[in-house]
């Protein structure tokens, strides 16, 4: 008699292992999208499929951001040490459309690990014609209302021909902590134009483009760019939310 509830209750642990197995091995990426917060963070799209393990969202906006379609995959690795990296991707025939990167959250801290490509801007700085941010290797972690880590490389792109000045290149830098803040300080190849990008933990962000020893002739361009004049140098400061 005992030998026999011995083997139901094994039987019974047994089934539950199982059907545990089974949920996680299947767990949708949607319900993961929801328990995580993301939708929250102001993320949306048009699709979700597959499974935590493998999957991927439709036309996945980041508020004004539209980062496209995109594969998902979360690390099974960072969910034993306590972390959610959920791993993103986009290909693209040319190498600035492809994207990589993740999204990670755990010991009080999120942000994003990684990532490395072209993020068209949208209107996101309006009225700063910021059309795409490239990112070389950018992870940023906050920590509570604190930045704990920001590193990588940032280039800039404005749309065409921007209040007379020469930016085809575009304007290129580092990211760092500043205090709670991220800040993304970028110097054109000149050196006479800089534009700081700064990123608080509630997703506020204020963008300042300032061009040093604007030229006379340039004032008329620049004033209808709204860019005004402070001292020597022009300025224009653009805030938001992302």
């Amino acid at each position: 008699m005992m030998r026999g509830l011995s083997l139901s209750r094994r039987a019974k642990i047994a089934l539950i292992s199982f059907a545990l197995i089974v949920a996680l091995v299947f767990f949708p990426l949607r319900l993961a999208l929801d328990l995580t917060g993301v939708g929250a963070s102001g993320a949306s799209a048009r699709q979700v499929r597959g499974t935590i393990w493998w999957g991927s969202i439709g036309d996945l906006n980041l508020g004004p951001v539209s980062l496209g379609d995109v594969g998902t995959a979360v690390s099974p690795v960072q969910l034993l040490v306590g972390r959610v990296r959920l791993d993103l991707w986009r290909d693209g025939a040319a190498e600035r459309e492809a994207l990589r990167g993740a999204w990670t959250s755990g010991f009080n801290q999120r942000g994003i690990d990684d990532v490395t490509g072209a993020v068209p801007m949208g209107g996101a700085f309006a009225p700063l014609p910021l059309s795409v941010l490239e990112f070389d290797d950018v992870t940023i972690h906050f920590a509570g209302d604190t930045c704990a880590q920001a590193e990588g490389g940032v280039r800039a792109r404005l749309d065409g021909s921007y209040a007379g000045l020469n930016l085809s290149q575009g304007l290129s830098g580092t990211a760092v902590c500043d205090g709670e803040t991220v800040l993304v300080p970028l110097v054109s190849q000149t050196g006479m134009e800089k534009l700081s990008l700064r990123l608080r933990p509630d997703g506020r962000f204020s963008a300042q483009i300032s061009v040093r020893g604007g030229r006379d002739a340039d004032a008329a361009a620049m004033a209808v760019a709204g860019l005004r004049k402070q001292g020597s140098d022009y300025v224009l400061t653009v805030e938001g939310q992302m």
